[in-house]
């Protein structure tokens, strides 16, 4: 009975500098039970969860900047500029079921566009009492800097929460 020969010899990755081996430990048999890597399993033996490695709510991290996952998240920050509610909310149900990180991005960039609409609401009728004059561009600087931070964020892969958001969808 032979075993299987490795890729690598161990004695030799070790030997270059590249650390331990992250492969089945000796005694485990080559290739492990379910193939190689271990399913479940990220490169280096962490506990995967099926979308780039990332536990539920990605621990902070997000996919890798520059994906088309944190371009389609940018994308849904930056459509409040010009749809409003509409562009993050067709991005919110198209990729919904696909993409977890487009998925959070999206609601956090609509529920940022709803608590805009009701505090645009508020300083409309406060115009009447002519405080609502001066809340109406201070909210619309605020706001235009504000999805501008967060569309960076979500490009370089980090999950972005609005300050002061009401949170109408998860």
């Amino acid at each position: 009975m032979s075993e299987t020969p490795e890729p690598f010899p161990r004695e030799e990755h070790t030997r270059l500098g590249y650390g331990a081996w992250p492969g089945p430990q000796p005694g485990q048999g080559y290739p492990p039970q379910g193939g190689y890597p271990p399913q479940g399993a990220g490169p280096y033996g962490q506990q995967g969860y099926g979308y780039g490695g990332y536990g539920p709510g990605y621990g902070g991290y997000g996919p890798r900047p520059g994906s088309d996952d944190t371009t389609m998240a940018m994308l849904a920050h930056l459509l409040g500029l010009l749809t409003s509610f509409v562009g993050p909310l067709v991005l919110y149900l198209a990729k919904r079921d696909e993409a977890p990180y487009v998925r959070a991005q999206a609601a956090e960039a609509l529920n940022f566009q709803l608590s805009l609409m009701i505090a645009y609401l508020v300083s409309w009728l406060l115009a009447f009492v002519l405080i609502g004059f001066l809340l109406m561009p201070l909210l619309w600087i605020g706001s235009v800097i504000l999805m501008i931070i967060a569309s960076v964020a979500a490009y370089r892969g980090e999950n972005y929460r609005y300050p002061l958001n009401i949170r109408f969808v998860s």
